[in-house]
């Protein structure tokens, strides 16, 4: 069952967004309704108005599902599931004329050959006027003056119109004719044309490795990819054309070969270091823009209109045959749309970091199969399941060793027929360290338990030493004076600061996470308890001193109390600042828990895999917040009404 809704996600969101759509809608319609039923009786300000109000819950979710599958492109993968692979058939047109328009103003804004005469006659002009004249003769100095006229001559002559050669001109001819003959391909439309089988059984869009299937599986896409190919072939002869003039031939070889002299004569002679680099350095130069020159690249600007009109003719062409995929695009496809590299066609924009809602279930299904022979889990590790754990292991991790050590005796020795008999001190030192069968319990193993299991015990550690130094801290001028400037010297410094020193200190084991965690989740708990117990009301706790109250009756019944709404707010601050610094510490050092996975998934680029962290970061973060407001109702179901 799974492996069908897996499969067919796409039709699994287009009954999603229709249900959200429907939620939407129906949540405002409701809310206004019981906005307007309640509007006499709600005063502005009061706790209570807040109470209640799922249908506007409801309408925030599905606001923000929809704007999720929208950009994700999931709305345009559920109704329209051949689109992409249609993109992705012109992203191929696309790819294969890119070289010819990277030569033309229609691609670049200039053609190359202006960028490339423009760059040259500056690296020209600098060279000219950069000339270092005491690292050269004055014949030499003559002789390289000479040269930059002769390349200059070069650029002239490949610009001049009149000057180019009879065959370059009919193959540029011949090619705009040939791109030409592609448009009207186009615009006779894709009429009996159908795709292979092998392209009807590729995978569906987003269910492989390969995002979007590379063989057209429409007659539209069929038409771009017969196109595509035939356009290769020109691309592949546009860059075999060259302006080689005539009267340049002469000028090349007697470039080259003065230029050979002025390198020999550097290598032979024998120069001070600095005059040596100079003169190596200014030759080079020369030579570097020579050869840039030598390759027939420059085009008088006047030969390639034609060409440039028959690929604005084929951009024209592409975006009729495009048809009613030019709107899909636009509508629901936001962003850059596809763009097809050597081996893949991808998507861009949001759609290329924003997976889509049904991707990202289906990867979290993947996670949580705990079975790890068929894929389940991540790296041998389930998500979330449960084990057999010995209780010898949680006794051994509670009970020291050193209560055996202790322990009067000594511990058996082996005997003269090298048997060994253990006393009692032996079978004390088994026990502490759980080599004793004690039985079995279920656990809870696997990524998310290892995160909660380090959360829970350090916000519990922090809870049970923070909590009580607080109210202390609140009540005595010992404490306070003795521990705040102790608290605060490191409760400023980010957790993040001290995660480099305290797990290369601990190591990448639970116990370095912990101790940082608890070291974040003590310093709120300090702070809230110390804020809770100092703002107690001065008369509530000389009423209780004349009512003959003892100093522990006081600050278990009067300030304890009074500091409850801000403890159980601290607990709520500490969860939540240590879920976060637990992630960044998995991120750092780390072999499990949702910020190792994270962390992995963004070294490969998963973006599904990211995703699937946030939202379990989230929502456990979430549920962590909802048990603490039922607590808090619980508790101090006084707060607000006073």
């Amino acid at each position: 069952m799974l492996e069908w809704l897996s499969d067919n996600r796409a039709y699994v969101a287009a009954v999603v967004i229709i249900m959200l759509v429907a939620m939407f809608i129906g949540s405002i319609v409701i809310g206004r309704k019981q906005t307007a039923l309640t509007a006499k009786d709600e005063v502005f300000g009061d706790p209570e108005r807040t109470k209640g109000g799922w249908y506007w819950a409801v309408c925030g979710v599905s606001t923000l599902l929809l704007i999720w599958f929208y950009f994700s492109w999931g709305v345009g993968r559920a109704y329209f599931p051949q689109a992409a692979n249609e993109m992705c058939q012109v992203a191929k047109l696309e790819e294969v004329i890119s070289p010819i328009k990277a030569a033309l103003p229609l691609g670049s804004r200039y053609y190359k050959s202006t960028l490339l005469v423009g760059r040259n006659d500056v690296q020209l002009t600098t060279l000219r006027n950069d000339f270092p004249a005491n690292a050269f003769s004055a014949a030499e100095q003559a002789e390289l003056k000479d040269l930059i006229v002769q390349i200059r001559s070069l650029i002239a002559n490949s610009s001049n119109p009149t000057l180019l050669n009879q065959k370059t001109k009919d193959e540029l001819v011949n090619l705009s004719g040939q791109i030409r003959a592609l448009g009207d391909e186009l615009r006779a439309g894709s009429r009996g044309l159908t795709p292979t089988a092998e392209a009807l059984a590729q995978p569906k869009w987003g269910i492989s490795l390969t995002e979007i299937p590379l063989l057209p599986t429409t007659s539209k896409g069929v038409l771009f990819d017969n196109v595509s190919a035939k356009a290769q072939d020109l691309t592949s002869f546009f860059r075999k054309v060259r302006n080689h003039v005539p009267v340049n031939e002469r000028i090349i070889a007697d470039v080259r070969e003065r230029i050979k002299v002025l390198k020999a004569t550097n290598e032979a002679g024998s120069f001070d270091e600095k005059t040596d680099v100079a003169r190596k350095a200014y030759v080079k130069g020369v030579e570097r823009i020579f050869r840039r020159l030598d390759d027939g690249n420059i085009f008088p600007a006047a030969s390639l209109d034609g060409l440039n009109a028959a690929i604005a003719d084929l951009d024209a062409a592409k975006d009729e045959a495009r048809g009613s995929l030019r709107f899909v695009e636009a509508v629901f496809f936001p962003g850059q749309g596809v763009v097809k590299s050597r081996t893949q066609c991808t998507e861009q924009g949001s759609a290329r970091w924003l997976p889509k809602p049904t991707d990202v279930v289906a990867t979290f299904i993947q996670l949580a199969n705990p079975d790890l022979e068929n894929g389940g889990g991540y790296k041998g590790t389930t998500l979330l399941w449960w084990k057999w754990l010995p209780i010898a292991d949680v006794v051994g991790f509670f009970f020291p060793d050193w209560v055996a050590d202790v322990w009067p005796g000594e511990y058996a020795r082996h005997s003269a027929d090298g048997t060994i008999t253990p006393n009692f001190k032996d079978k004390l030192l088994s026990f502490a360290q759980g080599e004793v069968y004690l039985g079995s319990i279920p656990m809870f193993e696997g990524h998310i338990w290892d995160s909660l299991f380090r959360v829970l015990v350090a916000l519990g550690l922090g809870i049970l030493l923070g909590v009580p130094l607080g109210l202390f801290m609140g009540v005595s001028k010992f404490f306070k004076s003795f521990f705040d400037p102790l608290i605060e010297l490191y409760r400023p410094v980010p957790p993040l600061a001290w995660a480099p020193l305290i797990l290369t200190i601990f190591g990448i084991t639970d116990d370095g996470k912990i101790f940082l965690l608890f070291m974040v989740a003590f310093a709120i708990m300090v702070i809230s308890a110390r804020t809770g117990a100092s703002g107690t009301q001065l008369t509530k706790i000389r009423a209780s001193h004349s009512l003959g109250a003892t100093d522990r009756q006081i600050m278990w019944n009067v300030i304890m109390p009074n500091a409850m709404p801000e403890i159980l707010t601290g607990i709520r601050i500490a969860i939540g600042v240590c879920w976060g610094t637990l992630v960044a510490a998995e991120i750092l050092a780390g072999t499990t828990g949702i910020g190792f996975i994270e962390n992995i998934a963004r070294t490969v680029s998963n973006y599904e895999l990211i995703w699937v962290t946030i939202l379990i970061m989230g929502i456990l973060g979430l549920i962590f917040d909802l048990i603490m407001r039922w607590v808090i109702d619980r508790t101090i179901p006084w707060r607000g009404k006073g």
